[in-house]
C-alpha cells in the first residue's frame, strides 16, 4: 500500500460516484438513492484515494446514538488484493463509535465478515422478474400517497428498523421518481411502500405491513405504478415466510442473496413486518 494513501469522508458527486460502483457491480441502485443515502448522515461515506483519485469506498451511516449499517464496501478492481480497502474498513468503523453495526454482505465473504466481530443474524434473499398476473387490493383497505413522514409511519418504522430515521424518510418520500403509498384499515396505518427506479427495472422497499393482507394492498397499489413488461427487485428477510411467499406469488425468483450481520448485539426486531428490506446498502 502506498504511502500516499488518504482515507476521508465523502461529499456532493463523490457521494454519487460510490453509487455509480455499486451499479457498475451489478447492485443495481436506485437512480435517486445518492442523495437520499447522504441525507441519513452526510459524514456516512467515506473513500480511500491515491493521488487524488478515488480507489475504495465505503459507507458507516449513523441512525442516532445506537445503531449503524454498512455498505458500498467496494474497491476498483485494478487495486483489489493491496490492502486499500481493509484500511478503509477500518478507519470507516471508527466513525460509528461504540455502536451496533449492521451490514448486508455476500454470502461467501462471511468469513472475512466475522473475523471483525460481525455475526450472522439472517439472509435476505433479492426476488426479481416480470411480474405475472398482478395482484388485486384485498378488501377493507385505504390506500394513500406519502409525501412526507407521519408519527404513524414513524412508529411502526420502529418496528422494523433499530434506529429513528427521520431525515432519510423526508428525502426518500419526496425523490423524483419514487412512488410511495400507505395502506388503512379502520383509519389506522396497516403498511406502507416505496417503488423507485433503478438502473435496471424499478424495487420495492421498503416495504413493511402489520399482516399480509395489508402487504398485499400496499404491492398492488405499488404495482400499478411498474410499466408493463418491466422487471421489479423485492428483497426479503428469509426466515419471513410469508413475505417469500408473496414474492413467489407474484412470479418473482431468486436472484441473488445477503447474509445480514451485526457487529454486537442483533436488534430486536419484528422481522415479520418486513416485506421488503429498504436497501441492502442502507438497511
Amino acid at each position: 500500500m502506498q504511502e500516499s494513501y488518504q482515507i476521508r469522508p465523502l461529499a456532493g458527486a463523490e457521494i454519487q460516484t460510490a453509487v455509480d460502483w455499486a451499479a457498475r457491480e451489478g447492485w443495481n441502485p436506485g437512480h435517486r438513492d445518492a442523495a437520499c443515502f447522504a441525507s441519513a448522515d452526510p459524514q456516512g461515506f467515506w473513500g480511500g484515494f491515491l493521488d487524488g483519485q478515488m480507489v475504495a469506498c465505503i459507507s458507516v451511516v449513523n441512525y442516532g446514538e445506537v445503531f449503524s449499517f454498512l455498505g458500498f464496501y467496494i474497491v476498483a478492481p485494478e487495486h483489489r488484493g493491496q490492502g486499500y480497502g481493509y484500511a478503509l474498513w477500518q478507519q470507516a468503523l471508527e466513525h460509528a463509535g461504540g455502536r451496533v453495526v449492521g451490514l448486508d454482505g455476500v454470502v461467501d465473504q462471511q468469513g472475512n465478515y466475522r473475523r471483525s466481530g460481525f455475526e450472522l443474524a439472517y439472509r435476505n434473499i433479492r426476488f426479481g422478474g416480470v411480474p405475472g398476473d398482478r395482484p388485486a387490493a384485498p378488501e377493507g383497505f385505504d390506500l394513500s400517497p406519502l409525501w412526507a413522514p407521519t408519527a404513524e409511519l414513524e412508529a411502526l418504522d420502529a418496528r422494523a428498523f433499530p434506529a429513528p430515521r427521520t431525515a432519510f424518510w423526508q428525502q426518500w418520500l419526496g425523490a423524483a421518481g419514487h412512488r410511495s403509498f400507505a395502506a388503512y384499515n379502520d383509519g389506522k396505518l396497516a403498511g406502507f411502500g416505496t417503488l423507485r427506479l433503478c438502473g435496471s427495472g424499478c424495487k420495492i422497499g421498503p416495504l413493511v405491513a402489520v399482516s399480509r393482507p395489508a402487504a398485499e394492498a400496499v404491492l398492488a397499489r405499488l404495482l400499478q405504478e411498474l410499466p408493463a413488461g418491466q422487471e421489479v427487485f423485492l428483497d426479503v428477510p428469509e426466515p419471513h415466510a410469508a413475505a417469500v411467499d408473496l414474492a413467489r406469488s407474484l412470479g418473482l425468483e431468486p436472484v441473488f442473496e445477503t447474509a445480514r450481520m451485526y457487529r454486537g448485539p442483533a436488534p430486536l426486531l419484528d422481522t415479520d413486518l418486513i416485506y421488503g428490506v429498504t436497501s441492502f446498502e442502507l438497511g
